[in-house]
């Protein structure tokens, strides 16, 4: 049946890739219509998380986040459809950093680096900028979808600017094998997904007790790899801004915890900042801390 659904919809996914943006986008405002208006899709989750998240927000300011989330949610499906046929010089036009000072001076050094960011803006636009501008090769590291023809689509998107990618359960072991060799990497974790609550470390969130992947700190420290936060901003409807900053630059003399506490706060000043554009429509939260004896 994902077979026949896949093939059926193949042509119309091509179909919105190779259209101009201006009526792409007109694509975005019809969805909208339908996900957000006709069915309201995950409403009753956003507007919770949005609760939750922002308890000194009046019921009319969580409503214009709400909706200014589906205007985004939206925009964002249609961005991912356009990249599958996304020129290098889209890409990089629609993102880019503010500079790469930080990351040159890494280079310089043979620094392999850590990127840590979340689900925040179109964060899957970068590969090219990264991978044209700056002297690093990006790994991605991808949670495989249960859909493996959809997930051959999106990872052949994900790749044909030069990004490299690698299932999550494999990351330490390509990791250490790329520790000895020549290559300068950049691995991207995306850290604000939600892991099993006994396995997790416990922070405090966008005022909710929250479970955060040990991945990112423990690969960090054991490596000794700098941490660089990828600082994302929405300048315009599919335009964004990358900042890249130097968030730990030796994570094996930082204690328990540290690290993990760093990437999640500077994720939550950037969805303070532009709120919109955080994935709302995850259950983030449907973890309760377990009790300890």
């Amino acid at each position: 049946m994902q077979a026949i659904v896949y093939y059926i919809s193949l042509p119309f996914i091509y179909l919105i890739s190779i259209l101009p943006y201006w009526l792409l986008y007109r694509v975005s405002d019809f969805l909208y219509f339908i996900i957000y208006l006709i069915l309201g899709y995950r409403k009753k989750i956003v507007i919770q998380n949005l609760k939750n998240s922002f308890p000194e927000k009046s019921e009319k300011e969580i409503n214009l986040i709400c909706k200014k989330f589906y205007i985004f949610f939206c925009d964002w499906i249609v961005e991912m459809i356009k990249s599958i046929t996304m020129s290098k010089e889209q890409a990089m036009k629609r993102c880019h950093f503010t500079n790469t000072a930080l990351l040159d001076k890494l280079a310089k050094e043979k620094r392999k680096v850590i990127f840590v960011m979340g689900h925040f803006g179109n964060f899957e636009l970068a590969g090219a900028e990264v991978a044209f501008n700056t002297d690093y090769n990006l790994h991605l590291i991808y949670k495989p979808l249960s859909n493996k023809y959809l997930n051959n689509l999106i990872n052949k998107k994900r790749v044909k600017f030069g990004t490299k990618i690698m299932p999550m359960k494999a990351t330490f072991k390509t990791m250490l094998n790329l520790k000895d060799s020549e290559e300068l990497s950049a691995t991207t974790f995306i850290a604000d997904q939600t892991p099993s609550p006994q396995n997790a470390y416990w922070t405090t969130f966008l005022n909710q007790e929250t479970p955060i992947f040990w991945g990112t700190e423990i690969i960090a420290s054991k490596l000794n790899y700098p941490i660089v936060y990828i600082s994302l901003n929405q300048t315009k409807r599919g335009y964004y801004e990358m900042t890249p900053e130097l968030l730990c630059e030796n994570p094996a003399t930082t204690k328990k915890g540290e690290i993990s506490e760093m990437h999640t706060k500077r994720l939550e000043q950037d969805i303070r900042r532009q709120p919109e554009i955080w994935l709302w429509s995850h259950k983030r939260w449907k973890h309760v801390k377990p009790t300890t004896n």
